[in-house]
């Protein structure tokens, strides 16, 4: 397994950006597809984007597609969400996850296929 510490949350006015990063540690990153979820007040945890291992590819909820990116640097072994439009439905904690997969199957939405999870970090945006 890898180890994973989000930073970045914070408050931010609707229409604002924020960035989300994800340090992991622990084994070599690169052989692991990684994601991003969220988790509202109320409501169950939620895919939101994923990445393959080498950062080639990449997919996203459709809730936010268009103002979302994810990104990694494998040589600094990080993680990253750019969030920006953001919306008050976003406000959330974002769980960053990795997964082992090979390159042609890094694609998942599943919170159960994912191995390793971060804490999570907060995200509060005002209307």
């Amino acid at each position: 397994q890898v180890q994973l510490v989000e930073s970045g949350g914070g408050l931010v006015q609707a229409g604002g950006s924020l960035r989300l990063s994800c340090a992991a540690s622990g084994r070599t990153v690169s052989t692991y597809a990684m994601g991003w979820f969220r988790q509202a007040p109320g409501k169950e945890r939620e895919f939101v984007a994923a990445i393959s291992g080498s950062g080639r590819s990449t997919g996203y909820a459709d809730s936010v597609k268009g103002r979302f990116t994810i990104s990694r640097d494998n040589a600094k072994n990080t993680l990253y969400l750019q969030m920006n439009s953001l919306k008050p439905e976003d406000t959330a904690v974002y769980y960053c996850a990795a997964r082992t997969a090979t390159a042609g199957s890094w694609y998942s939405s599943l919170q159960k296929q994912y191995d390793s999870w971060g804490q999570g970090a907060q995200v509060t945006v005002s209307s």
